[in-house]
């Protein structure tokens, strides 16, 4: 008799919170349209794990199918890549290579991480039970959820914090899907209304084939030279841009863009709602944790921004500021929030080009963040 209610009798109230917070994460999805592809599967998999008995996690000691989805795809780091590789199909680096000068954004845009590394660092040395942030890689961990993407934190930690993977990915992945919140405010706080109306000139000329093609070839063979490390996220976005780019693999392209890039959503999305059980997830560092992506999110918008302000100083045409916070990876949200602040000030200003240049500059940022912090980290460490 005892057995027929064990799932009420082991039901806790932490995992009655954590299974609100799936349902949380569900409604935005569906209700608000928040990157619904990741929120909707990692809602999910937060309610199935936190169900008496975890029985999706292991039962009579056997692992359960989501563990088995959480071995095999992240602590492998196999999900990762092959997100990468449809990230790669999906990105024009068309519109970066007619402004060159849209590089720079993907990389001041990035700001916030290394900002955000050092705080993780001092709480860690200042504030009681956050002690493990101390540690350099969990520090940087944590900073790269303000790259605005959700593959390369997921890939930073289970390099560096496993033990911290359920936060880390669901804060960089939320606060994705929160940029039209996050950006608009941060921006208007820090611009005058005559320079969000700073108009711009498009760029029409044609990018030859030729450049498409060597490009992914290029960056990945620099990167494996300067940081080997790096070479599995850079080399996997690279790799499925060549196949966009070739133009003899058109079949394998769609499918990386659609088959590929859905399928691991999908096992990427309930296998990263099944490290948020209660027993990990209610935890102080946690929130922490939570909240120091958000500060890391904001540093990389006011960094791209700051960034465009700076060179104005020094340039005839001037540019319009708010480009420089499409430098953060969320692509192309990032890119059209810009557009619609910029045609709420005037509707004449039109700079959609430009943030898309910025917007790709900053996948492309991003990735070679996380290479950096993936080399530098174990080098600063002696390991």
């Amino acid at each position: 008799m005892q057995e027929l209610f064990i799932g009420f009798t082991s039901f806790t109230w932490q995992a009655a919170v954590m299974i609100g917070v799936g349902l949380l994460l569900i409604f935005l999805a569906i209700k608000k349209e928040y990157e619904p592809m990741l929120l909707l599967p990692i809602g999910f998999g937060t309610i199935l794990v936190n169900l008496p008995l975890h029985a999706v996690w292991e039962y009579a000691g056997e692992p359960g199918f989501l563990q088995l989805l959480f071995k095999a795809g992240i602590a492998t780091e196999l999900f990762p890549v092959l997100i990468f590789i449809a990230v790669g199909a999906m990105c024009d680096f068309g519109p970066m290579f007619k402004n060159p000068v849209m590089m720079f954004f993907g990389a001041a845009a990035q700001f916030g991480i290394f900002a955000t590394i050092i705080l993780a660092v001092i709480l860690g040395n200042t504030i009681p039970g956050l002690e493990d942030f101390r540690d350099l890689r969990v520090a940087s961990a944590i900073g790269i959820i303000g790259a605005a993407d959700g593959p390369t934190s997921i890939f930073v930690a289970a390099r560096f914090a496993q033990q911290y993977l359920g936060p880390i990915s669901v804060a960089a992945y939320s606060y994705m899907a929160l940029v039209p919140l996050i950006q608009p405010p941060v921006i208007r706080a820090i611009t005058t209304k005559s320079e969000r109306t700073i108009k711009m000139v498009a760029r029409d000329e044609e990018t030859p084939k030729s450049l498409r093609i060597c490009f992914p070839i290029i960056v990945t063979f620099i990167s494996g030279v300067v940081a080997p490390i790096s070479v599995p996220l850079i080399g996997s976005l690279m790799f499925g841009n060549l196949i966009r780019e070739c133009g003899v693999l058109e079949r394998l392209s769609r499918a990386a863009q659609n088959e590929l890039a859905n399928i691991v959503t999908i096992l990427l999305g309930i296998t990263i709602g099944s490290s948020m059980s209660a027993d990990r997830f209610l935890q102080p560092t946690t929130i922490m944790i939570l909240a120091m992506g958000l500060v890391a999110f904001v540093f990389d918008t006011a960094g791209g921004v700051f960034f465009a302000k700076f060179l104005n100083l020094f340039l005839k045409e001037k540019i319009n500021p708010m480009i420089g916070a499409a430098g953060i990876s969320a692509f192309p949200m990032s890119s059209r929030v810009i557009q619609r602040l910029a045609t709420a000030e005037d509707p004449h200003t039109f700079v959609i080009m430009h943030a898309v240049s910025a917007n790709v500059s900053g996948q492309l940022g991003s990735v070679i963040a996380g290479g950096i912090v993936l080399a530098l980290v174990p080098l600063l460490l002696g390991v």
